[in-house]
């Protein structure tokens, strides 16, 4: 069983530190796509991802184009406050992908309209504009892997 994270031009490096981990905690692929707003040596990164990197199947791209091309069979569902329906609405399976953007934008208007079937959005009050990056990738990857009965997880 194989779920996959995207993270677009991340900027923070706690986020993907974070995110890492929780890839590590669930066996998700994780892919990120350049340019990174930090290095990848950044202690930052390397403190919220604590002792787990050796665990993360971890992939970079110089594009998200990359990204889609070297899993053009894949099914792609696109995060972002903009989108119409709830990531509760799908039914995940095996391969699926989740992608996130950067931090202070999210992903690009182009794509998400490009991809309006599979954009996903969580429910949340109008008294803020987004979640943090890390609890959103975790909410969504949690969904689909309790969808397909946590496989491979005690």
């Amino acid at each position: 069983m194989t779920l996959h994270i995207v993270l677009v031009e991340p900027e923070i490096p706690a986020n993907t530190g974070n995110i890492a981990r929780t890839c590590a905690a669930t066996g998700v692929h994780l892919h990120l796509v350049r340019p990174l707003g930090f290095r990848t040596d950044d202690a930052t990164l390397k403190r919220a991802g604590l002792d787990y990197w050796y665990a993360v199947n971890i992939e970079y791209h110089d594009s998200f184009a990359e990204v889609e091309e070297k899993y053009s069979g894949s099914r792609f569902f696109f995060a972002s406050t903009k989108a119409e329906k709830r990531y509760s609405d799908f039914e995940y399976k095996d391969g699926d992908f989740f992608v996130f953007g950067k931090e202070t934008k999210g992903l690009p208007v182009e794509l998400l309209q490009a991809n309006s079937d599979t954009a996903i959005r969580m429910p949340m009050t109008d008294k803020v504009r987004s979640l943090n990056l890390s609890n959103s990738a975790a909410i969504i990857v949690f969904e689909a892997l309790r969808q397909l009965d946590f496989p491979d997880m005690k």
